[in-house]
C-alpha cells in the first residue's frame, strides 16, 4: 500500500507556499504574517515529524536559506526561494507492503540504504491527515476535532504501530482508491503511483480528526468540502478581548482573566449532576469558577496550570465568580476560546462550539496558504480591500473589531461582485446572442397620441418614456424594469412603447400575473389605442389603429383557436393575457415587444420561451411594488431601471391609522358611515402562511361572521385566491358596479383591482404584512375624487412591529417604506415570503448600498474589458463566479 510519510506533508506544505511566493513576485505575501513568522512555526513542526537525521538536516538547510527573508531585496529573495525549493526536492513515496512495513521509495539506482528504516523507527507507517482519523490504540477512539468520537475500525494488519501513531482507515471511501498492495520488497518493484493530495474542494473527511459521523454532522450545516469549512462564517463574535487582573474585574461585565489553578475538584450535586469547581489566582487575588455537568474539565485542569477564563463576572461572598465560563490553557499567544473576539458558529446536533473552533483553527493553519486571491492585486488595492487570506483568517479569529469589519466587507464584496458579474453577463447574453429589432420612433405620431390623452404626462413619465424609446431605437433588445407607484401612469408609458412597435410593424404582448389584472390592462390599452384614429392613421397610412385582444384561461376554446390563428398571421397587433401566454402555444408572426407586469422573477426560462416565439423582442418589466434600488440591482441586476417617482396632480393623500383590537368596533362604525355616504370598502383578512387553501377557508369564516353579526344590513362579497376566475369576475364586476358595499378578501386584492368609489381599506392582522404590501393595499383606495382612509388593525404587535407600522402612518412615499421594510425585515420577507429566489448570501446584506454599488461598478468595468473573463489575470475570478452560481443553482 502506497502512502506518504508524515514528513512529506510538512515538506509539501512549504513547497506549495514557496511556489505561491514565486507566483506573487516574491512580495512576501504567500502566507499571512510573512514567511519569517511562518518558518519559525514550520521548523518546529517539521523537526517534530522528522524520522531521519537527514530530515532534520534538510530542515536546517532550508531555514538557513530563507533566514531574514523579509529584509532581503527582490533578486535575493528569488534566489533563496529557488534554492530552498531545490533543497526540498520531490517528496518521497512510502510503500506499505503486505505486512504493512514502511519502505521509503528510493531512486532505482541507489540501494545503499537497503533495507530502509521507517520514519517511526519501528517499521510502522503513519499516514498523516488526509482521510485518516486520529486514534489511540487502547481500543478507545479519541474524540475528534469537533467534540465527538467515532468507533475505531479493526486493524488492517497485525503489525504493531508505534505508540500514538494514527492508523490508516482503509474504510475511507477515497483511501482505498489511492493505496495498493505489493508483495515485493525490492526497490525495483516500488510502485511510483503517487497519492493524489487533497485540495480545497476535497471532502472534509480528509481533515485530521474528522471521521464519518462528524462528516455527516458538518454536511448538515452545508459543509461538504474543505473550502466550505473555511467559508463557514460565524453568526457573531463574543468579545472576550478585555483582559484584566482579578482585582480589576467588574461584576456584571464580560471579561477575561489569566490566572493559575490553585485547586480543582469535582463533586456531585444532590441531583447527581457533577459540579466542577476551580480556584484560580493571580498576583492580585483569587476567584472561583464553576462548571456544571462537565467532569472532563476537572480531569484536564491540574494544580499549577495556567488558564484563561472568559465570561460574565458574578460575585460570591465578596469574591469574583465565573459560572460556566469559556476556558483555555494558553499556548503561546494563540488563544481560540478566550481572551479575544471569539467566533460563535451555527451548530447542529453533535457539534460543539469548542470543537468547531478547534477544527476551523486547525484547517486555517493547514489550508489557508492554499487559498489564492481571485481578485487581481491592483483591483483589491484600488478598492481598499483586505487580501483574501487575511479576510478569511480575520472573519473567524479577528485581531480587532476593525479587522473583523474589514474582513466582512471583503467577503461581502466578493459575494456581490460574483452576483453582479453573473447577472450582467446574463444581460449581455440576452442582448448579444441574437440581435434585437431596431425601431424608428415617429415623433409626430407620439405627439398626436399624447395630445389625445385625457391627462397630461408628468415629468417623470416623460423621462421614463424617453429612456424606453431610446432602448427600442437600438439594434440590441431592451431589458428594462419600470417601477412606479399605483396610479403613477406606468400603463400610459407602456402604451406608447406598444404604439411605436405597432408603427414599425411589430406585435406586442402584455402579460399580467392574474386574470383580474389582465382584464384591467385589456380595458385600459384598448381605450388608449382608440386614440389612433384619423390623423394617426393618416400619418401611417394604415387605415386602422392597433388591434387589441384578450387571451386568458377563461377564453373559450373556439375563441382561443381563432385568436391563435390571427396572431400567427399577424392580424392581431396587441395580445393581453396572463404569464401563461408563453406556454399557451401562441405563435407570433412578428413579436417585437413583451411587457410583463407585476412579475418579480420573470427569468431565464421565460425569456427562452419568448425567443422561440420571436427573434429577440424588447422586454419591459413593470412593477407597482416600490423596490429599493439595492434590492432591484440584485433581483434585476441584468436590467436597466426606470422609476416614475412622481404622481399625477390631484392624487390625494390617504389618511392612515394604526388601531388596536379594542378599536375594532369603532373601525366597523366608520366603515358603516362611509357606506351610508355612498362609498365602498375593502376588508382584508389576516395573512395565513400555511397555504392558500387555509387562507381561503379563514377568509370564508370571517366573511360569514361579518355578514351575519357585524353588517347584516349591508351587501358583502367575498374574494380569495382559490375561487375560479369566472367567480372572481362576477364578484369584482358586482363590486365595481356598486352591487356590493364591502368586499371581504385575502391579499389577492394587492394588485389588479381598480374601484374609484372605494374609500376605505381596513386590514386585519396588519402586523403580519410587510410595509410594501400594506402600501399596495392602501393604493387600492383613493383612486377617485373622495377622501380615502386606510385602517391597520394589529392584534398584538411586538415593539419592532409597532415601530414598523408607525412608519406607514407617517409617509405616503412607497420608496421610503420599501427601504425601511428592507432594513427591518430583510430581502426575503420584504418580497412577501422567504421564497424570494435570491442567492444565499452568507456575508453580504442587500442593505450594504455602498458595497453593492462598488461591486456593480467594478463588474461593469471588468466585463467591458473582458466580457468572458478569459484574460489570465481573471482566471481565478472566473472560477470563483462559476462556483458561486453553481452553488446557487445558476442565474435565474
Amino acid at each position: 500500500m502506497i502512502e506518504k510519510r508524515p514528513m512529506d506533508d510538512i515538506l509539501d506544505k512549504l513547497a506549495r507556499i514557496l511556489n505561491q511566493e514565486k507566483k506573487l513576485g516574491y512580495q512576501n505575501r504567500a502566507v499571512l504574517g510573512g514567511l519569517d513568522r511562518f518558518l519559525r512555526n514550520w521548523a518546529d513542526e517539521a523537526k517534530a515529524r522528522a524520522g531521519l537525521r537527514a530530515d532534520v538536516d534538510r530542515v536546517d538547510s532550508v531555514i538557513a536559506q530563507l533566514a531574514d527573508y523579509t529584509q532581503k531585496g527582490h533578486e535575493e529573495r528569488a534566489q533563496r526561494v529557488n534554492m530552498a525549493l531545490g533543497l526540498l526536492g520531490p517528496t518521497q513515496d512510502v510503500v506499505l507492503s503486505s505486512d504493512m512495513a514502511a519502505i521509503p521509495s528510493l531512486p532505482l539506482h541507489d540501494v545503499s540504504q537497503w533495507p530502509p528504516v521507517s520514519g517511526n523507527g519501528d517499521g510502522s507507517s503513519a499516514p498523516h491527515g488526509h482521510g485518516v482519523r486520529e486514534r489511540g490504540y487502547g481500543g478507545r477512539a479519541r474524540k475528534d476535532a469537533a467534540g465527538m468520537s467515532d468507533k475505531p475500525n479493526r486493524m488492517a494488519s497485525r503489525a504493531k504501530p508505534s505508540a500514538g501513531a494514527p492508523r490508516p482507515d482503509s474504510s475511507h471511501p477515497d483511501y482505498s482508491k489511492t493505496t495498493k498492495r505489493t508483495t515485493s520488497v525490492g526497490p525495483e518493484a516500488t510502485l511510483r503511483a503517487r497519492y493524489e493530495p487533497p485540495g480545497l474542494d476535497s471532502s472534509v473527511s480528509y481533515l485530521q480528526g474528522v471521521g464519518s459521523s462528524q462528516t455527516t454532522r458538518l454536511q448538515r450545516l452545508g459543509i461538504v468540502s474543505i473550502r466550505d469549512l473555511l467559508y463557514l462564517v460565524p453568526r457573531r463574535h463574543v468579545d472576550y478581548s478585555v483582559m484584566k487582573r482579578i482585582r480589576e474585574l467588574t461584576v456584571g461585565a464580560t471579561e477575561s482573566v489569566l490566572g493559575t489553578v490553585w485547586e480543582v475538584k469535582t463533586a456531585s450535586a444532590r441531583s447527581g449532576m457533577p459540579v466542577t469547581t476551580a480556584t484560580v489566582a493571580d498576583e492580585t487575588g483569587t476567584l472561583q469558577a464553576i462548571w456544571f455537568n462537565q467532569p472532563h474539565i476537572g480531569r484536564t485542569l491540574g494544580t499549577g496550570k495556567q488558564i484563561v477564563l472568559s465570561g460574565r463576572v458574578e460575585e460570591n461572598l465578596g469574591r469574583p465568580l465565573f459560572k460556566s465560563p469559556d476556558w483555555e490553557v494558553p499556548e503561546a499567544d494563540d488563544l481560540v476560546h478566550t481572551g479575544r473576539l471569539v467566533p460563535i458558529y451555527p451548530l447542529t446536533q453533535g457539534l460543539t462550539q469548542r470543537g468547531l473552533r478547534v477544527l476551523v483553527r486547525r484547517t486555517l493553519n493547514r489550508w489557508l496558504p492554499e487559498i489564492l486571491d481571485h481578485l487581481p492585486l491592483q483591483l483589491h488595492r484600488d478598492a481598499e480591500l483586505l487580501d483574501l487570506q487575511s479576510a478569511l483568517s480575520q472573519i473567524h479569529f479577528p485581531d480587532s473589531q476593525q479587522l473583523l469589519e474589514r474582513a466582512q466587507r471583503r467577503l461581502a464584496f466578493d459575494e456581490l461582485l460574483s452576483l453582479q458579474l453573473g447577472v450582467l453577463r446574463r444581460k449581455m447574453e440576452w442582448q448579444e446572442d441574437q440581435p434585437g429589432y431596431e425601431m424608428n420612433v415617429n415623433a409626430e405620431l407620439l405627439e398626436s397620441f399624447v395630445g389625445s390623452l385625457p391627462f397630461r404626462l408628468t415629468k417623470a413619465q416623460e423621462r421614463v418614456r424617453d429612456e424606453i424609446l431610446a432602448d427600442m431605437r437600438q439594434p440590441k433588445p431592451m431589458t428594462r424594469l419600470l417601477q412606479g407607484e399605483v396610479g403613477s401612469g406606468k400603463t400610459a408609458v407602456a402604451a406608447m412603447a406598444i404604439l411605436v412597435a405597432w408603427a414599425n410593424g411589430f406585435q406586442s404582448v402584455l402579460m399580467a400575473p392574474t386574470e383580474i389584472l389582465a382584464e384591467q390592462h385589456y380595458r385600459t390599452i384598448s381605450m388608449l389605442m382608440t386614440v389612433c384614429t384619423g390623423e394617426e392613421e393618416a400619418l401611417l397610412g394604415t387605415g386602422r389603429g392597433p388591434g387589441v385582444r384578450l387571451l386568458t384561461g377563461s377564453t373559450k376554446k373556439a375563441d382561443k383557436d381563432t385568436l391563435r390563428r390571427e396572431v400567427a398571421a399577424g392580424g392581431i397587433d396587441v395580445v393581453v393575457g396572463t404569464h401563461a401566454l408563453i406556454q399557451e402555444g401562441v405563435a407570433f408572426g412578428r413579436l417585437g415587444l413583451v411587457i410583463v407586469d407585476e412579475q418579480h422573477r420573470f427569468g431565464v426560462m421565460q425569456r427562452a420561451a419568448l425567443r422561440q416565439k420571436g427573434r429577440n423582442p424588447h422586454l419591459l418589466v413593470m412593477t407597482a411594488t416600490p423596490i429599493p434600488r439595492t434590492l432591484a440591482l440584485t433581483l434585476w441586476g441584468d436590467m436597466d431601471i426606470s422609476i416614475i417617482d412622481e404622481l399625477p396632480p390631484g392624487r390625494q393623500e390617504i389618511k392612515t391609522y394604526l388601531l388596536g383590537p379594542q378599536q375594532r368596533q369603532k373601525a366597523y362604525e366608520f366603515v358603516r358611515k362611509q357606506v351610508h355616504l355612498g362609498r365602498q370598502a375593502f376588508i382584508v383578512c389576516p395573512l395565513v402562511e400555511e397555504s392558500e387553501r387555509i387562507e381561503a377557508k379563514a377568509a370564508t369564516v370571517e366573511f360569514e361572521r361579518l355578514r351575519k353579526r357585524v353588517f347584516p344590513d349591508l351587501k358583502l362579497g367575498l374574494l380569495h385566491g382559490k375561487m375560479h376566475a369566472s367567480e372572481k369576475d362576477v364578484v369584482l364586476s358586482d363590486f365595481r358596479q356598486h352591487g356590493l358595499d364591502i368586499l371581504v378578501c385575502t391579499p389577492v386584492v394587492e394588485v389588479g383591482i381598480d374601484i374609484p368609489n372605494a374609500t376605505v381599506m381596513m386590514v386585519e392582522g396588519a402586523d403580519r404584512f410587510g410595509l410594501a404590501q400594506l402600501h399596495q393595499f392602501r393604493g387600492r383606495v383613493g383612486r377617485g375624487s373622495d377622501k380615502s382612509y386606510c385602517m391597520l388593525l394589529a392584534e398584538s404587535p411586538s415593539a419592532e412591529s409597532e415601530e414598523r407600522l408607525q412608519v406607514i402612518t407617517q409617509t405616503q412615499d412607497g420608496f421610503v417604506l420599501a427601504e425601511e421594510d428592507l432594513r427591518l425585515r430583510g430581502p426575503g420577507e420584504f418580497l412577501g415570503t422567504r421564497q424570494s429566489g435570491l442567492p444565499d448570501l452568507r456575508v453580504a446584506k442587500l442593505s450594504d448600498v455602498s458595497i453593492l454599488r462598488q461591486a456593480r461598478s467594478i463588474a461593469l468595468e471588468l466585463l467591458s474589458r473582458d466580457p468572458l473573463l478569459r484574460l489570465p489575470e481573471h482566471k481565478l475570478l472566473a472560477e470563483k463566479v462559476a462556483r458561486f452560481w453553481h452553488a446557487e443553482g445558476g442565474p435565474v
